[in-house]
């Protein structure tokens, strides 16, 4: 009883911290950016800080202390999974810290419902997926949601939806790569590993539109840089990264997505508190709960595919095999897969399925976290 006490202690805990972490890099970046707080006006820039910060530390933990050991990659692996991936990924944090400058955390946190959407419809037209007629309408019954909520929203601002918009479809783009190009590869990545590789590539991507669109800025305007802001923002953002693996190796992916989807209602009520021009109405929280039926429906679909899929097991193979799981888990990064018998194996699922990691992770290059249908990885850091 002391142990099973212990065990759910520990649980709750991990859950409790991935849920303050998740939020508090959000809100963080929301104070960083926002011209009416500490403004630093430079999302590309943060970005940046996040990427080379996360190298940084996964280079001494690989290279120097041999915390865990560096995967065989070849320079074909490296070109045709780890830049497109990096890519898209440093596309998704731009995109979506530069949002943070027009509208309102709660309004991002009503767009990124459209996750699932975004991830469906790449995973179709790259034929990881098959469109299904009841996917189909929980995922039009989201699309409507969200609609309603952009229509109540105060301040609507048509560049910051556009950026935040382009800032899904590019993460679920690169989900769809991570699970078509790393899982044909058969490359298995931890979070440090994933680190080492992806996060240098991701910072000489962020390079390019930096020199171009905020360099100049960044000279000509006399920003103060203070060094403690930064690195605890990012120190932050890197221990979302971890504490979302400590999540994953305790519980399961209906755990993972029903904590987001109570992250992501905590954090519209914080940030309405914590940024007051941050008003939301009526209409925001009827299409936000409409999206979010769509969403549990669209996971409850899922999960019943799964099981199944699944051969019955006995009572006490089960309980292996979840002692299995929990044992494995926090050592394995297999790409996307989302349920939880395959989360031992490092099994990747349907595309669909894999929904999304957290949008606010420095790096989550190949997750096992499904999205609950909410935002995601980061930086974004969202």
């Amino acid at each position: 009883m002391k142990v099973i006490n212990k065990s759910l202690f520990l649980t709750y805990l991990y859950l409790l911290i991935y849920i303050l972490l998740s939020s508090g890099v959000i809100l963080y970046n929301k104070w960083v950016l926002s011209p009416k707080y500490f403004n630093f006006p430079f999302p590309i820039t943060l970005t940046m800080i996040h990427m080379g910060f996360s190298g940084a530390v996964a280079f001494l933990l690989v290279r120097v202390f041999k915390v865990v050991a560096p995967v065989k990659m070849t320079f074909e692996i490296y070109a045709t999974c780890v830049i497109p991936i990096s890519a898209f990924f440093a596309s998704s944090l731009w995109f979506g810290n530069t949002a943070y400058l027009h509208i309102s955390v709660a309004f991002i946190q009503m767009l990124k419902a459209l996750m699932p959407v975004a991830t469906l419809i790449m995973a179709v037209l790259c034929g990881t997926d098959k469109l299904r007629w009841d996917v189909f309408l929980n995922m039009l019954l989201v699309s409507v949601g969200v609609v309603i909520s952009s229509y109540g929203e105060i301040h609507f601002n048509v560049v910051g939806t556009l950026y935040q918009c382009t800032g899904i479809f590019a993460e679920a783009l690169r989900l769809v790569l991570t699970q078509v190009l790393l899982q044909k590869k058969g490359l298995t990545l931890n979070p440090i590993t994933s680190l080492y590789y992806i996060a240098p590539c991701s910072f000489a991507f962020l390079f390019v539109p930096w020199y171009f669109l905020e360099k100049t800025g960044m000279e000509v305007s006399q920003i103060q840089f203070n060094f403690w802001i930064f690195f605890s923002n990012a120190v932050c953002a890197l221990a979302l990264n971890f504490s979302i693996f400590l999540v994953i190796g305790r519980t399961g992916a209906v755990t993972i997505r029903v904590a987001g989807v109570l992250k992501d209602w905590i954090l519209i009520a914080l940030s309405t508190v914590i940024f007051p021009e941050s008003a939301i109405t009526g209409l925001n929280i009827i299409g936000y709960a409409i999206a979010l039926c769509g969403v549990v429906m669209y996971n409850y679909i899922k999960v019943k595919d799964v099981k199944a899929s699944q051969p019955p097991d006995s009572l006490p193979e089960r309980m292996t095999k979840d002692w299995r799981t929990e044992k494995k888990s926090s050592n394995l990064f297999a790409p996307d897969s989302i349920d939880d018998d395959d989360a031992s194996s490092g099994k990747v699922s349907s595309t669909s399925d894999m929904n999304v990691v957290d949008e606010d992770v420095p790096l989550m290059a190949s997750s096992r976290l499904s999205h609950i249908g909410r935002s995601q990885l980061s930086s974004r850091d969202a």
